[in-house]
């Protein structure tokens, strides 16, 4: 029996593991991840697909998929339906992401993922145009940035702090919160061995809005889980913040000369939450 899924939108780190590779799913499952995604899509090559599909499906089947959420990329087009058709249903899939999704195919998808959510991954110009529509079509918990593929659609050459996509991320994001979707998932961090470059950039899309990360190698779920998760100094501030808050006033000012209202509220809120879901 799987472990019960934690609410849409609080994990931090989407570990990839490739779905041909079913010796690595117990190494996945033990880097701290809190969602691993069997991928049967971009780490797979055409030959080995169907035996990916194979395994992802008889490792939820068997129930061998245990401690964080378990999710799988399926392929596009009909390759990507059979994959939707074979995994629909499992015990312990906790839900589909959905390569260059549009608003078409997660409709298509939809018909035979009843009740499952889905992650959407913006790839491509066109996802970008319709954000707005994609975030709000039914099914779709969360939005994803997937932006080498999004890269070479623009004709972008992105330098290593990507803030040649920081204006496509902040659409993302505001298109999640009207959405009323969880923060969006941030990109995969290509250079593996560069830790602390992972860790400031995971940072800066922290503070941007994005509550999450796909992560390619195990040793970079760590440095996302830190990232992502309030220090001990954000929660007494929001601690303080809410007992600030007890006299009643619509606005005041904090202990630290600055104006305090309802939104600074939710997130103080927001900031305790995230703390105690991850210190249980």
């Amino acid at each position: 029996m799987s472990a019960p899924l934690a609410p849409a939108g609080t994990a931090r780190s989407w570990l990839y593991v490739p779905g041909d590779r079913p010796e690595r799913f117990a190494k996945a499952a033990a880097s701290g991840a809190d969602a691993v995604i069997i991928d049967l899509e971009d780490a797979v090559a055409v030959p080995a697909k169907d035996d990916a599909r194979a395994a992802a499906t008889e490792s939820l089947v068997a129930g061998a998929l245990t401690g964080p959420e378990w999710w799988v990329r399926v392929n596009q087009g009909e390759r990507g339906l059979a994959d939707i058709a074979a995994v629909a249903g499992l015990e312990g899939l906790a839900g589909v992401v959905l390569p260059k999704a549009s608003t078409r195919s997660v409709a298509e998808a939809a018909l035979a993922l009843v009740g499952t959510r889905v992650v959407a991954l913006v790839e491509s110009a066109s996802t970008v145009l319709e954000l707005p529509a994609l975030g709000a079509t039914e099914g779709v918990v969360a939005l994803a940035m997937g932006e080498v593929d999004l890269a070479a659609d623009l004709g972008i050459d992105v330098s290593p702090e990507g803030s040649e996509l920081w204006p496509l991320r902040l659409q993302v994001v505001v298109a999640s919160a009207a959405a009323g979707l969880a923060p969006p998932i941030g990109p995969v961090w290509v250079a593996v061995r560069d830790l602390d470059g992972l860790r400031g950039s995971t940072a800066e899309l922290r503070r941007r809005g994005f509550g999450a990360r796909q992560v390619i190698h195990p040793d970079q779920v760590e440095p996302v889980n830190e990232a992502f998760t309030p220090t001990e100094a954000e929660v007494d501030a929001a601690r303080a913040l809410l007992a600030g808050a007890a006299g009643g006033a619509g606005v005041w000012v904090d202990a630290d000369g600055r104006m305090a209202d309802e939104a600074v509220l939710r997130s103080a809120r927001r900031t305790i939450a995230l703390a105690e879901r991850w210190s249980s």
